[in-house]
């Protein structure tokens, strides 16, 4: 990962809504949720939220996929974890390993 991505994806989490949203879907992964969902679990109005999906998307931390008339948000995990990687990947000189316990980190993180 490039820094310049990894600096915008940072700058799209600065916000607590967007990194509120973004903590919700991955906690509802893969099946991701309906904005009503998000806008009631929030409890944010619909306005507001629209505002920082569409920042969230445009940074590709989520995707959104049309399901009839509603439009389905889902966290993207594969650019998550490659933040996770490109934070981690000189810790401890290139041993990863070496600084965390495996404990702590969450099955769907850990290859």
């Amino acid at each position: 990962m490039e820094k310049q991505i990894a600096t915008t994806l940072f700058e799209s989490l600065a916000s607590g809504v967007r990194l509120d949203v973004f903590r919700l879907l991955v906690k509802n992964a893969p099946e991701g949720l309906v904005a009503g969902e998000i806008a009631l679990a929030l409890e944010l109005p619909a306005t507001n939220l629209s505002f920082h999906l569409k920042a969230l998307t445009q940074s590709n931390l989520i995707t959104v996929v049309q399901e009839g008339r509603y439009q389905r948000y889902r966290a993207n995990l594969e650019l998550m974890q490659e933040l996770i990687a490109y934070l981690t990947a000189e810790c401890c000189t290139g041993q990863a390993e070496l600084c965390f316990d495996a404990q702590l980190v969450p099955e769907c993180c850990s290859n």
